[in-house]
Protein backbone atom coordinates (compact mmCIF):
# COMPACT_ATOMS: atom_id res chain seq x y z
CA UNK A 1 0.00 0.00 0.00
CA UNK A 2 2.11 3.04 -1.16
CA UNK A 3 0.25 5.41 1.52
CA UNK A 4 0.42 3.50 4.31
CA UNK A 5 4.16 3.91 4.68
CA UNK A 6 4.17 7.59 4.32
CA UNK A 7 1.34 7.44 7.42
CA UNK A 8 2.67 5.51 9.83
CA UNK A 9 5.37 7.39 10.67
CA UNK A 10 6.45 8.07 13.70
CA UNK A 11 5.41 12.37 14.94
CA UNK A 12 6.81 12.35 18.29
CA UNK A 13 4.82 15.68 18.70
CA UNK A 14 1.43 13.70 19.48
CA UNK A 15 0.76 11.45 22.43
CA UNK A 16 -1.84 8.71 22.88
CA UNK A 17 -3.19 8.27 26.31
CA UNK A 18 -5.77 6.21 28.10
CA UNK A 19 -9.04 8.30 29.34
CA UNK A 20 -11.14 7.42 32.34
CA UNK A 21 -13.86 10.33 31.32
CA UNK A 22 -15.40 11.47 28.09
CA UNK A 23 -17.77 13.71 27.23
CA UNK A 24 -20.30 11.19 25.24
CA UNK A 25 -22.36 13.71 23.97
CA UNK A 26 -19.33 14.31 21.53
CA UNK A 27 -19.08 11.32 20.07
CA UNK A 28 -20.56 11.18 16.34
CA UNK A 29 -21.01 7.83 16.33
CA UNK A 30 -22.07 6.01 19.36
CA UNK A 31 -23.29 8.69 21.56
CA UNK A 32 -25.22 6.58 23.27
CA UNK A 33 -22.70 4.25 24.76
CA UNK A 34 -21.74 5.88 28.75
CA UNK A 35 -18.27 6.29 29.66
CA UNK A 36 -19.23 2.97 32.09
CA UNK A 37 -19.79 0.97 29.05
CA UNK A 38 -16.72 2.49 27.67
CA UNK A 39 -14.19 1.91 30.13
CA UNK A 40 -15.42 -2.17 31.69
CA UNK A 41 -14.99 -5.64 30.73
CA UNK A 42 -11.97 -5.33 28.71
CA UNK A 43 -12.85 -1.72 27.15
CA UNK A 44 -11.11 1.43 26.95
CA UNK A 45 -11.02 5.12 25.57
CA UNK A 46 -8.10 6.34 24.08
CA UNK A 47 -7.22 10.04 23.35
CA UNK A 48 -4.58 11.85 21.03
CA UNK A 49 -2.64 14.90 23.17
CA UNK A 50 -1.63 16.92 20.29
CA UNK A 51 1.91 19.50 20.42
CA UNK A 52 -0.74 21.97 22.41
CA UNK A 53 -1.67 19.22 24.82
CA UNK A 54 -5.48 19.33 23.99
CA UNK A 55 -6.99 16.07 23.20
CA UNK A 56 -7.31 16.13 19.25
CA UNK A 57 -8.95 13.20 18.69
CA UNK A 58 -10.96 10.03 20.45
CA UNK A 59 -10.88 6.53 20.13
CA UNK A 60 -12.84 4.06 22.10
CA UNK A 61 -11.41 -0.36 22.06
CA UNK A 62 -12.91 -3.58 22.96
CA UNK A 63 -10.95 -6.23 23.16
CA UNK A 64 -11.88 -9.66 22.20
CA UNK A 65 -10.99 -12.98 20.56
CA UNK A 66 -12.93 -12.70 18.01
CA UNK A 67 -14.82 -10.09 15.63
CA UNK A 68 -17.95 -9.05 16.73
CA UNK A 69 -20.70 -7.85 14.17
CA UNK A 70 -23.16 -5.55 16.74
CA UNK A 71 -22.49 -3.32 19.85
CA UNK A 72 -24.38 -6.02 21.53
CA UNK A 73 -22.03 -8.63 20.53
CA UNK A 74 -18.80 -6.93 21.12
CA UNK A 75 -19.97 -6.09 24.45
CA UNK A 76 -20.30 -9.85 25.27
CA UNK A 77 -17.00 -10.85 23.63
CA UNK A 78 -15.43 -8.38 25.46
CA UNK A 79 -16.57 -9.40 28.56
CA UNK A 80 -15.69 -13.32 27.73
CA UNK A 81 -12.50 -11.51 27.02
CA UNK A 82 -11.80 -9.87 30.34
CA UNK A 83 -13.00 -12.98 32.28
CA UNK A 84 -10.75 -15.46 30.53
CA UNK A 85 -7.54 -12.59 31.31
CA UNK A 86 -7.64 -13.47 34.83
CA UNK A 87 -6.06 -17.25 33.72
CA UNK A 88 -3.78 -15.32 31.30
CA UNK A 89 -1.91 -12.53 33.88
CA UNK A 90 -4.24 -9.96 32.51
CA UNK A 91 -3.87 -9.89 29.00
CA UNK A 92 -7.59 -9.63 27.27
CA UNK A 93 -8.26 -10.60 24.12
CA UNK A 94 -5.54 -10.73 21.03
CA UNK A 95 -8.24 -8.25 19.11
CA UNK A 96 -8.35 -4.62 18.89
CA UNK A 97 -11.79 -3.90 18.01
CA UNK A 98 -11.75 0.60 17.28
CA UNK A 99 -16.03 0.86 17.60
CA UNK A 100 -15.85 4.50 17.32
CA UNK A 101 -13.17 7.13 16.21
CA UNK A 102 -13.43 11.42 16.17
CA UNK A 103 -11.65 13.87 15.71
CA UNK A 104 -12.07 17.63 17.82
CA UNK A 105 -9.38 18.99 15.63
CA UNK A 106 -8.83 18.36 12.12
CA UNK A 107 -6.32 15.70 11.16
CA UNK A 108 -6.79 14.20 14.28
CA UNK A 109 -8.92 11.19 13.46
CA UNK A 110 -5.96 10.03 10.83
CA UNK A 111 -3.52 10.92 13.87
CA UNK A 112 -5.06 8.82 15.83
CA UNK A 113 -5.55 5.25 14.10
CA UNK A 114 -1.41 6.26 13.26
CA UNK A 115 -0.88 6.03 16.81
CA UNK A 116 -3.54 2.95 17.66
CA UNK A 117 -1.42 1.34 14.48
CA UNK A 118 1.97 1.55 16.36
CA UNK A 119 0.78 0.80 20.15
CA UNK A 120 -1.28 -2.92 18.66
CA UNK A 121 1.79 -3.48 16.56
CA UNK A 122 4.32 -3.05 19.82
CA UNK A 123 1.83 -4.92 21.48
CA UNK A 124 2.85 -8.50 22.80
CA UNK A 125 -0.82 -9.79 23.18
CA UNK A 126 -2.69 -8.08 20.08
CA UNK A 127 -2.33 -9.52 17.21
CA UNK A 128 -5.40 -7.79 15.35
CA UNK A 129 -6.61 -4.42 14.66
CA UNK A 130 -10.32 -4.57 13.28
CA UNK A 131 -13.03 -1.77 13.23
CA UNK A 132 -16.66 -2.11 13.94
CA UNK A 133 -17.89 0.31 12.20
CA UNK A 134 -21.41 1.96 11.20
CA UNK A 135 -23.04 0.83 7.55
CA UNK A 136 -22.06 4.64 6.48
CA UNK A 137 -20.37 5.88 3.19
CA UNK A 138 -18.03 8.33 5.55
CA UNK A 139 -16.67 4.94 7.64
CA UNK A 140 -16.08 3.48 4.37
CA UNK A 141 -14.20 6.16 2.96
CA UNK A 142 -12.06 6.68 6.58
CA UNK A 143 -11.01 3.47 6.90
CA UNK A 144 -9.92 2.74 3.20
CA UNK A 145 -8.64 5.76 2.64
CA UNK A 146 -6.35 5.34 6.01
CA UNK A 147 -4.77 1.40 4.41
CA UNK A 148 -7.24 -0.70 5.71
CA UNK A 149 -9.22 -3.37 4.07
CA UNK A 150 -13.10 -4.42 4.19
CA UNK A 151 -13.32 -7.43 6.21
CA UNK A 152 -16.92 -8.01 5.92
CA UNK A 153 -20.47 -5.93 5.98
CA UNK A 154 -22.94 -7.18 8.29
CA UNK A 155 -26.60 -6.08 8.53
CA UNK A 156 -25.93 -3.36 10.82
CA UNK A 157 -22.64 -2.54 10.99
CA UNK A 158 -19.16 -3.04 8.99
CA UNK A 159 -15.72 -4.16 9.37
CA UNK A 160 -12.90 -3.36 8.59
CA UNK A 161 -8.89 -4.28 9.12
CA UNK A 162 -5.53 -3.03 9.18
CA UNK A 163 -2.14 -4.89 8.79
CA UNK A 164 -0.17 -4.98 12.00
CA UNK A 165 2.08 -8.00 9.97
CA UNK A 166 5.71 -6.64 10.35
CA UNK A 167 7.33 -5.52 7.35
CA UNK A 168 10.19 -7.29 5.49
CA UNK A 169 12.62 -4.95 6.82
CA UNK A 170 10.97 -4.82 10.67
CA UNK A 171 11.36 -8.63 10.88
CA UNK A 172 15.28 -9.17 9.95
CA UNK A 173 15.88 -5.88 12.43
CA UNK A 174 14.07 -8.41 14.88
CA UNK A 175 16.43 -11.43 13.95
CA UNK A 176 19.30 -9.20 14.61
CA UNK A 177 18.13 -8.39 17.87
CA UNK A 178 17.91 -11.26 19.18
CA UNK A 179 21.20 -12.58 17.56
CA UNK A 180 23.05 -9.33 18.95
CA UNK A 181 21.23 -10.45 22.28
CA UNK A 182 22.11 -14.25 22.57
CA UNK A 183 25.94 -13.17 22.03
CA UNK A 184 25.95 -10.43 24.29
CA UNK A 185 24.45 -12.22 27.67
Amino acid sequence: MPGVRKMFTKDPKYKLVQLDNIDVKKDPVRPELSVKFRTSHGRKIYGLRDPEGDICAVMCFAFTDEVPTTVEEMEQLSKEAHMSSVHRAGIQGSIAIAYTVWAQKRGGGRKIVNEVYKMVKKSNNLNRLVTLSPLTDMARRFHLANGAKELQVNETSQNFEYDIELEQWEKVLERAKKLFTKKVT
